[in-house]
């Protein structure tokens, strides 16, 4: 009797498996896609309240605050500086990170060592902007050394390169974590680099102009404007890197919505969650945009690699 009741437990658990598992079978999609489709509802309630508490006045709604946004100098000084570090820290990361990846990537995919690489990625930004002011403060170890080597009189005769106005400490810190990123989204792209069409134009006359127009450039520009767009969203965003390296004044856009949200006034407040909805439009613009186009470059990639 023990025995028998025993089978029925394991059967019974048995189909409870397999239900479980064709349920799952059934509904993969659904399953694999919670997850983004659970941080999409995250992302569309918190701008649906930012815009809620921009327009909420003390007499009702109102959309004054956002008049009263654009009247604010502090808001151009900070969306000009916001702008230029950005593009700066975006720009030179994917040139050098194109650059490496172009000269050295058949070295790096076949180096047991290309680990090595990445290893900025482990770090958050905030360790790398720490790192940065430590290592390039006028008090920092470089500074320290040059001034034990008797080579500068004063610690205070180091340039400036961090917590200055021209942000040299922010885009430092975004170069040494984003170049990394950079080759590791196109390392692959150039793995799968179809390298027999290259040898055709070669066989045929064509010049190395010919084979980055014709068959490099039309690969990797996909994954150039998806990590373009990445970065831009990100940095234009961020607050931690420029609240350590930066100043006062200009300040990033990040730091001016923590200022507004943190401050006495609650005017300001509205102030920030306009000013936050505002650039969260922008950036889903931008990035609704770019999803276009990619998935039309996919497409005729993927169109290109069936053709053959």
């Amino acid at each position: 009797m023990p025995s028998f009741l025993k089978l029925m437990q394991n059967m019974s658990r048995g189909c409870r498996r397999s239900g479980s598992m064709k349920w799952l079978h059934n509904n993969r999609s659904a399953v694999l896609l919670a997850p983004a489709l659970l941080f999409l509802l995250l992302v569309l309630y918190s701008l649906t309240m930012s815009f809620v508490e921009s327009i909420r006045g003390v007499d009702g709604w109102t959309f004054d605050y956002y008049q009263g946004l654009f009247q604010e100098r502090r808001l151009y000084a900070s969306f000009g500086y916001s702008l230029t570090i950005t593009l700066i820290s975006t720009l030179l990361s994917i040139a050098i990170g194109w650059g490496i990846v172009r000269s050295f990537h058949t070295f790096i995919e076949n180096s047991p060592g290309k680990w090595l690489v990445w290893i900025p990625m482990l770090f958050p930004h905030f360790v790398w902007g720490y790192f940065v002011l430590l290592l390039l403060g006028q008090s920092g170890l470089i500074s320290s050394a040059l001034f034990g080597l008797g080579w500068i009189e004063e610690r205070d005769q180091f340039p400036v390169f961090v917590q200055d106005r021209n942000g040299i400490g922010i885009i430092t810190t975004y170069l040494w974590k984003e170049i990394p990123f950079v080759i590791l989204m196109l390392l692959p792209v150039y793995a799968q680099l179809p390298k027999q069409y290259g040898e055709v134009i070669q066989v045929l006359g064509g010049s190395k102009r010919h084979i980055f127009k014709t068959i490099e450039w039309p690969w990797v520009k996909p994954v150039l404007l998806e990590v373009a767009l990445i970065l831009t969203a990100f940095i234009f965003t961020a607050y931690e890197v420029p609240a350590l390296l930066g100043v006062q004044y200009p300040q990033m856009t990040a730091e001016l919505a923590y200022d507004w949200f943190y401050g006495v006034s609650w005017d300001e407040r509205s102030y920030a969650f306009a000013l936050l909805f505002i650039a969260a439009a922008v950036m889903g613009f931008i990035a609704l945009i770019s999803f276009m186009i990619l998935n039309r470059q996919r497409w005729l990639i993927s169109k290109s690699q069936h053709s053959r």
